[in-house]
């Protein structure tokens, strides 16, 4: 996702500076304080943009934002799948959506990912449906 807003903003480092400073949290070395306004400026870098560079930011800005509110955990992976699916034509849209979604979930740890799928299943009205199978 960081490629899709990294290739039309070369110059604007915000979203992969907020997917830095989650990092950071998890390990404890900033707090949430700062982890949240973080999210504000990932978000801001999206404005004005076209909906694949827009999407890219809202990924990173929600990632960085499950230090504030853990049910931003969906709206990171829900704006990645959208970016995907944005940067490509209609045509092709719903594939590369496909495929992202599954790429995200050969990541999950065994010891979350029933939880997460479920997760999923449960809230994937909220988040454009885009974790329809």
């Amino acid at each position: 996702m960081l490629p899709i807003f990294e290739d039309a903003v070369p110059d604007d480092p915000r979203p992969r500076e907020s997917i830095e400073v989650g990092r950071q949290w998890i390990r404890g070395e900033v707090p949430m304080k700062v982890a949240h306004q973080s999210a504000f400026r990932a978000n801001a870098a999206g404005r004005g943009r076209p909906d694949p560079v827009k999407f890219a930011a809202l990924a990173a800005g929600q990632a960085v934002a499950v230090a504030h509110v853990a049910a931003h955990d969906l709206g990171a992976a829900a704006y990645a799948i959208r970016a995907v699916g944005a940067s490509v034509s209609r045509e092709d849209a719903a594939s590369a959506q496909a495929q992202e979604r599954e790429w995200q979930r050969s990541r999950l740890p065994d010891r979350v990912r029933e939880l997460v799928l479920d997760d999923h299943r449960r809230r994937s009205a909220l988040c454009w449906n885009v974790f329809d199978d």
